[in-house]
């Protein structure tokens, strides 16, 4: 199964709420039509004004009254009006017409908070309804329409950011993995590692966020799984210290990449952002480019949120890349277009699930045509 047909499963939550929202708003007013207009009646003739001048002109005889249709027999159901049948190659081919409504400004109003509610954030729900209705105002558009429309316009906003990790010809090349706890971060160096792995790459891993026993037995569950050295250090000892022992070791190994798992508390910003930086200092000491990558693991979960991980994790750290996990289980998984929008950093992979395969290269088209419920 292509990645693209598994993210489409996975992401029902937004996807299928996203494309009902917008069946539901083509819909809603499809059928409503303008009232006819009816013609205001004149003046009533005045006899005396309005005389015809030559008397002896014959009258022509008045029409003949319509007929009155008959009234239906008692106790038989009236006739019913005749149905409106599809045209010639509706009924050769089975089709059936869609719904349509006009693009007015009561619809962009309404399709900008179905965007917002999928967490596109105000600022990109309107650039992106402006974008729509360039050329599609005042007619009458189907629900299918407005969704290729904006996997369009959504492309078209990611397609500058959707940038693989950049791999560099210094040994060991250095990432740094930073984020917040219970975003997805250990897994996700755990599927980083493995694919590198399986790309030929020898890969060391240290399980920097020595505070939390768990997230080191899930790298080192990963680490078995991947057949990838994790170095770990005994719980509470300095960071910077087990980040200086992997550099030596993945450097006497000649190792092709170590990855650095950091801690994610946010909680006292100040220890965190000494600690990150001390990490840095201590690696620098062999290598002065280091770190070479310094990915931001962000949860969509957390909707809008993330916007605010970015801005705290780029004064944190200097955050070269993206990563964005969990998109199976939310459904706002618009939060991705907006981070894209706003602060243009690179997103290098998205995850939909727990399995090696399900952290993937961010492919813009795909995901675009995923979220708004569209077929490969």
């Amino acid at each position: 199964m292509s990645f693209f047909k598994k993210m489409r499963e996975k992401m029902f939550r937004s996807s299928d709420r996203l494309s009902e929202d917008l069946d539901a708003l083509v819909e809603d007013k499809a059928s409503e039509a303008p009232p006819p207009e009816v013609p205001t009646p004149g003046p009533l003739p005045d006899p005396e004004k309005d005389a015809p001048l030559i008397l002896d002109r014959p009258v022509p005889p008045a029409p003949a009254p319509a007929p009155t249709p008959a009234a239906p027999l008692p106790g038989l159901p009236p006739e019913p009006e005749p149905e409106r049948r599809p045209g010639l190659f509706g009924r050769m081919f089975g089709q059936t017409e869609e719904p349509r409504r006009i693009l007015d400004d009561a619809m962009l109003e309404s399709l900008e908070e179905v965007l917002i509610q999928a967490d596109m954030g105000v600022e990109t729900a309107l650039r992106v309804t402006a974008n729509i209705a360039e050329g599609r105002y005042g007619r009458r558009v189907s629900a299918r329409e407005i969704k290729e429309a904006l996997a369009a316009e959504i492309a078209r906003i990611l397609e500058p950011v959707a940038r693989p990790m950049p791999l560099y010809p210094s040994r060991p090349q250095v990432v740094l993995v930073v984020g917040v706890n219970g975003s997805g971060k250990t897994t996700t160096i755990g599927k980083l590692a493995s694919q590198f792995r399986a790309a030929g790459k020898s890969v060391v891993i240290a399980a920097g966020d020595t505070f939390r026993a768990a997230a080191v037995e899930q790298l080192q569950v990963w680490g078995r799984r991947a057949g990838v050295p994790v170095l770990t250090a005994p719980e509470g000892s300095d960071p910077a210290s087990l980040a200086f022992d992997a550099m030596t070791k993945a450097q006497a190994e000649g190792a092709d990449l170590l990855m650095i798992d950091t801690a994610g508390r946010l909680q006292n910003r100040a220890d965190l952002m000494e600690e990150l930086s001390k990490i840095v200092r201590v690696i620098r000491k062999k290598d002065p480019d280091a770190p070479h990558n310094t990915l931001l693991v962000l949860d969509a979960t957390t909707g809008q949120n993330a916007l605010n991980q970015v801005e705290i994790f780029r004064k944190l750290a200097d955050v070269s890349g993206l990563v964005m996990t969990k998109l199976d289980g939310t459904a706002k998984g618009g939060v991705l277009v907006a981070l894209a929008d706003r602060f243009g950093l690179p997103i290098h992979a998205i995850g939909v699930g727990e399995q090696i395969d399900d952290l993937a290269p961010f492919d813009p088209e795909e995901f675009a045509r995923a979220l708004m419920g569209l077929d490969d």
